[in-house]
């Protein structure tokens, strides 16, 4: 029996943490972006590069912000075209919504997304974020996970989860795991990074909106998790494609003879 490699993080490195944001918001790109690369970090942005609405070709103009955040070493993701969710959210029964779609349905509305991120970026390889955390269509007797339509066409996905990190041998890579961190505080978060660290695994973060918005988290508490991270040098911080292709690499050459 062959040695496995003792961790796919880089030399130094006992832990790996993803800060990832959901939804191309405006504060995204107006606090976040700018306060990652002061310091010198890199994200995920999961983005539905959709036009005023979905049928609408302006999207380019809508999204060409965007491309920049690409040129400067951030992922951009892809959060589908639409963003469909279970109607469960609501209290009306809606025409488009989870329940409705088939395999085929979130397939399209996927790969017509992708299409214009590799359009926008000129970059083919990038993870899924699934909307909402949710990973099914239809409901009842005709529910099914699309993770499997997912796995062909991406290198990771991120969803919701049972912890909020993820082991590097025996993840999902196509349904990790996250914590969910609107409306926690900066200490908070860092203890989340510290137990993690702890336990030699990578921890994904999911945030919207900062100061406003969906699911807000304050300016204060993500500055102060940076700061953090950057004095953290052995803490790994990537985005979520880069660390899931060290790990694919990681487990294909882990045993040796």
């Amino acid at each position: 029996m062959g040695k496995q490699v003792e961790t796919p993080f880089p030399l130094g490195c006992r832990a790996a943490v993803s800060l990832t944001f959901d939804d191309g918001l405006k504060s995204q790109l107006e606090i976040a972006v700018p306060l990652l690369n002061d310091r010198g970090l890199r994200a995920t942005f999961y983005l539905n590069p959709r036009g005023t609405t979905p049928e609408s070709d302006d999207w380019r103009e809508r999204w060409v912000a965007w491309k920049s955040v690409a040129e400067q070493g951030h992922e951009l993701g892809n959060h589908s075209l639409t963003h469909p969710c279970s109607r469960a959210f609501g209290d009306q029964l809606v025409a488009r919504c989870l329940e409705t779609m088939t395999l085929q349905d979130i397939e399209v509305d996927v790969l017509e997304a992708e299409r214009r991120l590799r359009e926008l970026t000129g970059i083919n390889v990038r993870s899924f974020a699934y909307p909402c955390y949710q990973d099914f269509v239809g409901y009842g007797l005709t529910r099914q996970s699309y993770v499997p339509v997912i796995a062909k066409h991406f290198v990771a996905a991120r969803g919701g989860g049972e912890y909020p990190d993820n082991h590097p041998l025996t993840c999902d890579l196509h349904y990790l795991w996250s914590l969910k961190a609107e409306y926690l505080r900066g200490a908070e978060l860092i203890g989340w990074v510290e137990w993690t660290a702890q336990r030699g695994r990578w921890l994904i973060f999911t945030f919207h909106g900062i100061d406003e918005g969906h699911l807000p988290i304050s300016r204060q508490a993500l500055t102060e998790l940076c700061n953090y991270l950057v004095r953290c040098k052995d803490i790994w911080v990537a985005p979520v494609a880069e660390v899931a292709q060290r790990i694919i690499a990681w487990r294909q050459n882990s045993w040796r003879s």
